[in-house]
């Protein structure tokens, strides 16, 4: 079984062009689940039945996981065995049937404007580094890509004159998304000034570290971090909840919802619905202020 998951990966990697991130997500899954079949003496994948999955369902609920773990687990099962129906290695997909657990909508946490614009402030525009953690802050603001699309970006993925960039998502999905004069001001200052001092001879990567290699994910929470403590923004605050804040801001000062969507890369646009619920509130306070008979009259008194 673990010879199929090797070549899994393998395919993944080479025929998908998956994220190093998402291999490492659907090979950690697939690994958790054959030590679970390996484990009820399961002897291969063409044993493991429906009942197998249901049972390794309720044992994952069990611990604790997530519905939305449980559910990224049983998507991972499900592509390896679309993957071995495909090669023939099994005959029937025991996982075609299976319900996935019910999944409840949290309303993402976003900032405030007013936040965000401490946390842009928070870089020393007079130190090398402070000049690439505006941009990459900037530039993750205007756009909404996710943390591994901004370290992932290569300097030939920004076309300043027109002002956007060329975002590559999982399964190699481009998506073009403009970004506006700040984060372009922020964008030019850091690749006229700082790129080619940082970088190593050859280094494609439009955002590099200390040792001129390519951004690490690792590298830019820790950024993150420090300048969410020099703001003075409480809260667990990750390059997800800058995400969250560009979409909702957007819709909140008038944005269509298809647009946002084509922006963030989602392919349900049930999946940026969510962010309705965030604006609601705003939504409600603008109407009130700007609707010549959202508020009641006095009545005139005799």
């Amino acid at each position: 079984m673990r010879a199929h998951l090797r070549a899994f990966i393998q395919f993944l990697q080479e025929g998908r062009r998956l994220s190093a991130n998402t291999l490492s997500s659907y090979e950690r899954d697939l690994s958790l689940f054959l030590d679970y079949a390996e484990n009820q003496a399961i002897s291969g994948v063409d044993s493991i039945q429906k009942h197998h999955l249901s049972l390794y369902m309720l044992q994952l609920k069990q611990q604790g996981r997530a519905a939305a773990t449980v559910s990224r687990h049983m998507v991972s099962i499900r592509a390896f065995f679309h993957y071995l129906i495909m090669e023939r290695h099994v005959q029937s997909d025991p996982s075609m049937h299976l319900k996935m657990p019910k999944q409840e909508k949290r309303i993402p946490k976003v900032l405030p404007i007013d936040d965000v614009e401490k946390l842009l402030a928070a870089p020393d525009s007079g130190t090398n580094a402070g000049i690439r953690d505006l941009a990459m802050l900037e530039v993750l603001y205007a756009t909404g890509i996710r943390v591994s699309e901004l370290i992932s970006l290569d300097a030939e993925h920004v076309n300043l004159p027109m002002g956007f960039i060329r975002c590559i998502g999982s399964a190699a999905k481009e998506r073009i998304i403009p970004i506006g004069a700040v984060a372009k001001e922020a964008l030019t200052v850091y690749l006229e000034k700082v790129r080619e001092k940082l970088r190593s001879d050859g280094e494609p990567a439009l955002f590099v570290n200390q040792q001129g290699s390519r951004m690490t994910r690792q590298g830019f929470w820790k950024i993150m971090k420090k300048y969410t403590a020099e703001a003075g923004i409480e809260g667990d605050i990750t390059p997800h909840t800058i995400r969250h804040s560009f979409a909702a801001h957007l819709l909140e000062n008038g944005a269509d919802l298809r647009s946002v969507q084509e922006m963030l890369g989602h392919a349900d646009i049930s999946t940026t619905q969510v962010y309705v619920q965030v604006t609601k509130p705003r939504i409600k306070e603008m109407y009130n202020l700007a609707h010549p008979r959202a508020r009641s009259k006095p009545m005139n008194s005799e």
